[in-house]
């Protein structure tokens, strides 16, 4: 298994995958506890949440309490290894991962300027002023980077785009951290989505659409 921490998790998917698959787990079957995945990996059980997260992020897994973790009926956990056979692999592949993320993204913000809710609204000016608080206390806004992004796609009103997007984002934070450790980046990232968030409030969508794919490009995700 990798011993980079940023792809540990990403690698315990990968295993998990394989023990649904060796242990012949359907869905509504339970999955091992994080005790023994985490003894038949041989990592730290918060590395097996982590991944057990994603998972669940993905809409594949349920936990439910004093009972465990179950495989979610009508969710096929190939699109796991679609995923993470693609991936953090090579250059080629990251750089596909990006531009499938804009598509998806784009065509989410596209919906969203006509669905957006008044919440969703107030929940990304909210996050532009958490981003604002993290870097004025020295913390890459990274968490905040991510939500924003999420948001957005949330407000398209349409499930499968979001379970699109997650996997593309979710399994990758380490880039968006990367992208806001270059200089001055945090400050005009937070400008970027501040200038999305106006063309949102304005219904203005092709302004909005316009601002988010320069942000994206700009991100180098």
């Amino acid at each position: 298994m990798s011993s980079k921490p940023d792809k540990v998790y990403i690698e315990i998917i990968k295993e998990i995958n394989q023990i649904i698959h060796n242990d012949q787990l359907k869905s509504g079957d339970k999955l091992p506890s994080e005790r023994e995945l985490s003894d038949r990996l041989q990592v730290g059980r918060s590395s097996v949440r982590e991944g057990l997260r994603a998972l669940e992020l993905l809409d594949l897994i349920e936990t439910r309490r004093g009972e465990g973790t179950f495989i979610k009926k009508g969710g096929s956990y190939r699109l796991v290894d679609v995923i993470l056979s693609f991936i953090l692999t090579d250059e080629k592949a990251r750089k596909d991962l990006s531009e499938t993320r804009k598509i998806v993204e784009l065509e989410a913000l596209r919906l969203a300027c006509d669905r957006i809710k008044p919440g969703q609204l107030e929940e990304l000016r909210s996050l532009i002023k958490r981003s604002k608080q993290e870097w004025g206390h020295g913390d890459f806004p990274v968490e905040e980077d991510y939500l924003f992004h999420k948001t957005i796609v949330e407000s398209s009103q349409n499930q499968l785009l979001l379970h699109l997007w997650i996997p593309l984002v979710e399994y990758n934070k380490v880039a968006i951290k990367a992208s806001l450790q270059r200089e001055g980046r945090p400050l005009i990232s937070i400008a970027e989505h501040e200038e999305i968030y106006e063309a949102l409030v304005a219904g203005d969508k092709s302004r909005a659409l316009n601002s988010l794919e320069y942000h994206l490009e700009n991100s180098r995700f």
